[in-house]
């Protein structure tokens, strides 16, 4: 018999598609799951804090709308409280926070929002704390691996000029691309813009994880 090669070769790759869809969010697929999946809203109409829902665009390096992306959101409670066993604070968790969520831009005009309510601030060690924020997961054709990023807030310029992350990115107009503009108050909800541009001048800042 002849001898297997003990050289390992690396697995071809493939970009992040939209098949992503199928799994994480069916309903968007047209398809009918019976299982229960994430949708876009991180809090419960009993939730504490104040009400928030955040819009925007996926836009890729030409200027145009992504419309087949897929964005993933988890956050901390209105007291900065995580509901996830490596945060001590998690028995005290907020119960009606759900806390995590999914959402897919519209196939028509690549537009996607999320509901939730404002997380608050979270600490971050040494009596320091990060600023009110959601995390975010990016998934998209054309992308190898998804991309992380974080959504921070215009109306929190005290708690985002104090955060240690935002503090370590260098210049102010790349901070800006974390930062969520309120642009109403309808029916005591906060509605904010945030997009996500995936590549080019005013590109949004990504984290290595």
């Amino acid at each position: 018999m002849p001898k297997k090669s003990s050289i390992q070769t690396e697995t071809a790759s493939q970009t992040v598609g939209p098949f992503v869809h199928i799994g994480l969010h069916p309903e968007s697929s047209g398809i009918r799951s019976r299982s229960h999946t994430y949708g876009n809203k991180l809090a419960s109409d009993n939730a504490l804090g104040k009400r928030i829902q955040v819009s925007g665009y996926v836009i890729d390096g030409a200027g145009e709308h992504v419309t087949d992306a897929l964005i993933e959101f988890w956050q901390a409670d209105s007291f900065g409280r995580y509901p996830h066993p490596a945060d001590p604070m998690a028995g005290d968790c907020d119960p009606e926070l759900v806390a995590f969520g999914r959402a897919v831009t519209d196939p028509e005009n690549g537009q996607w929002s999320v509901s939730s309510i404002k997380p608050g601030s979270i600490p971050f060690g040494e009596g320091r704390q990060m600023a009110p924020h959601i995390n975010l997961a990016i998934f998209a054709r054309g992308i190898n691996f998804h991309l992380c990023s974080r959504i921070y807030f215009d109306d929190e310029e005290k708690a985002n000029a104090e955060d240690p992350v935002l503090q370590q990115i260098g210049a102010n107009k790349r901070r800006n691309t974390l930062i969520a503009t309120q642009e109403t108050m309808l029916e005591s909800v906060a509605h904010y813009r945030f997009n996500i541009v995936l590549q080019g001048r005013d590109e949004t800042v990504f984290f290595d994880i």
